[in-house]
């Protein structure tokens, strides 16, 4: 039995409630694909088993809340957060190191990208908490528009889809292809504003 079908039994008995939980958990951290779950939830739905439009409004309220969480944590207990057992699986000193270096890099435009991230995005979100380099309400802003755009995605993929298992099967790994090839273009409009930046400053410099 594929984890899919797993996550649609769990949906079709307990609706809503089972959607959300799961994605809660998704924000934590715990290897279960975000974007299957997503997609189950809009096959329930395809279905006749809930309202699509309910289930996009769950899905959104399910990933914002387990990602803010995520930061909240880190804002409020720090570095100390490193030695609790979840988070030091979750985060080991390499990951913690390379996040840093992520955010020197990038700032807080890190926010949007890393929720087409999954094995980075909690870790992400922590430490931006926990670093303290980006406010709650801009970490809000960035992951929620990243949401608008991979939640309803796949939740109406899962509707469309609910009753040609092979079809939706082909679009979900079409679509996960998708998403890195947008990743590739907004790492590119990142650097490429970066290297316009850099050459203005420059620039400005030599003018003085």
């Amino acid at each position: 039995m594929d984890f899919l079908t797993i996550l649609l039994s769990l949906f079709t008995d307990y609706g809503y409630i089972a959607v959300f939980t799961v994605l809660l958990i998704c924000g934590f951290g715990v290897p279960i694909p975000e974007d299957v779950s997503l997609v189950a939830g809009g096959v329930i739905a395809g279905l006749g088993y809930a309202d699509v439009h309910v289930m996009f409004l769950v899905g959104m309220a399910g990933v914002l809340i387990g990602d803010a969480t995520m930061f909240t944590i880190g804002r409020l207990f720090g570095e100390k957060v490193l030695a609790w057992r979840f988070v030091s699986k979750l985060l080991t000193p390499a990951r913690y190191c390379a996040v840093q270096d992520k955010f020197a890099r990038y700032g807080s435009r890190l926010m949007f990208i890393a929720r087409f991230l999954p094995g980075l995005r909690s870790a992400i979100f922590l430490t931006a908490g926990m670093t303290r380099r980006v406010p709650f309400w801009r970490f809000l802003l960035l992951d929620g528009f990243a949401a608008l755009i991979s939640v309803p995605a796949w939740v109406y993929l899962g509707y469309f889809g609910a009753f040609n298992r092979e079809w939706l099967l082909k679009w979900i790994s079409r679509g996960q292809v998708g998403i890195l090839i947008a990743i590739a273009v907004v790492a590119l409009i990142l650097l490429v504003g970066y290297f316009k930046r850099r050459r203005a400053a420059q620039a400005n410099k030599h003018d003085e």
